[in-house]
């Protein structure tokens, strides 16, 4: 045991060493310099005052002992740490011009007939490609080339939803010829056009239906990866509406190897901590995409609100949206829906029935 003599020594041990630590990272270097480009990087914590800055902050430097980082403002508030009302101005301004720039961008990738690349994306912001790179993604949920694959996708969805030709869908999408739409058809639209034009015509899609501890579980795969994860009691009911999502589509009962892929599924519900790596068919907007993408970082046993999700993807008005998203997700388990729950923490609706998203969460906190 130590004696309380050694309490002084030990704690001036414990901060020699925070100090030592602090200098050492690079970050701290970037909070001397006030680096404004670190901000959508990291913000710092005090440990004496319970406040958390940006780089950039023109607050009183604190001393390196007390210095806590952490990867963004969400990060530092769920620690117990709470904004800098004198860093407030400058992170006002600094998000204003992020957003204003990201949305310029978004603007020119929507009216560019050619993707422009990222050096004139960033020259646009007046950042670095690097930097311009993280706040686009940061903003956005989306890399700059994903964001514009995603615009052309819905672009050329809407254009043959409306009776237009191909190739009218293919030049109003901002592909200026055929070849390289057609080059890219399949991670487009997950099928030809003509097809996608035709209600999922000539589509393949396997299936299978089995039961878990939650009831039947009905999973389907398409060319590109799986597509179709269902809860529910009744077998034929499962069946029907995956007939219903995909009227055109050529559906397939699984063979051996597939009911080894339901299997698989069936062992994520049954054990969710052994996580699961399929090959996902996921086709939605830019928007719900981001949202589904958040979901699958959640941890099995930990949940979030939606609000707090809107705040991860860089929405945080859009708390509405975010819940309708994760109401649109067909891929119950691989995508974790069942983990957002009301700010209260009450469960919300689960479509396939509030009483299997608790069994869910109650497996994922006791596996």
């Amino acid at each position: 045991m130590h004696s309380s003599k050694d309490k002084p020594m030990q704690a001036v041990q414990e901060r020699a060493a925070r100090q030592a630590a602090t200098e050492r990272d690079p970050r701290w270097a970037r909070v001397l310099a006030r680096d404004a480009s670190a901000d959508a990087e990291f913000v710092y914590g005090v440990r004496t005052t319970g406040v958390y800055c940006r780089p950039s902050s023109h607050a009183r430097l604190p001393r390196p002992e007390n210095v806590v980082f952490f990867d963004s403002p969400a990060v530092a508030e769920a620690a117990g740490y709470r904004a800098s009302r004198r860093d407030g101005p400058d992170r006002s301004a600094v998000a204003a011009r992020q957003a204003e720039a990201v949305a310029q961008a978004c603007r020119l990738i929507g009216a560019s007939e050619e993707l422009p690349n990222l050096a004139e994306l960033a020259a646009q912001a007046g950042l670095s490609p690097f930097h311009f790179h993280r706040v686009f993604k940061a903003r956005t949920g989306l890399t700059p080339k994903a964001y514009a694959e995603a615009r052309r996708r819905e672009r050329v969805q809407a254009g043959l939803a409306q009776g237009r030709s191909v190739t009218e869908a293919i030049y109003d999408a901002g592909f200026n010829s055929n070849a390289r739409f057609y080059a890219a058809s399949d991670r487009v639209l997950g099928m030809r056009p003509s097809d996608y034009k035709a209600g999922g015509t000539n589509a393949a899609i396997r299936f299978a239906v089995g039961q878990c501890s939650l009831g039947a579980i009905l999973v389907a795969q398409s060319q590109r990866g799986v597509c179709a994860i269902a809860l529910g009691d009744d077998p034929a009911a499962l069946v029907r509406e995956l007939e219903d999502r995909f009227p055109k589509a050529e559906l397939i009962g699984g063979d051996g190897d597939f009911e080894r892929l339901v299997a698989r599924v069936v062992g994520l519900v049954e054990a969710p901590r052994l996580g699961l790596d399929l090959p996902l068919d996921i086709r939605g907007t830019a928007f719900q995409e981001r949202v589904w993408r958040a979901l699958r970082d959640i941890p099995p046993g930990r949940t979030l609100s939606y609000t707090e999700l809107a705040r991860r993807i860089g929405a945080p008005r859009s708390v509405r949206a975010v819940a309708q998203a994760c109401a649109a997700n067909t891929l119950a388990i691989a995508i974790p829906c069942h983990r957002v729950v009301r700010a209260d923490g009450q469960l919300a609706g689960y479509r396939w029935g509030v009483e299997r998203k608790r069994a869910l969460l109650e497996r994922e906190r006791g596996a």
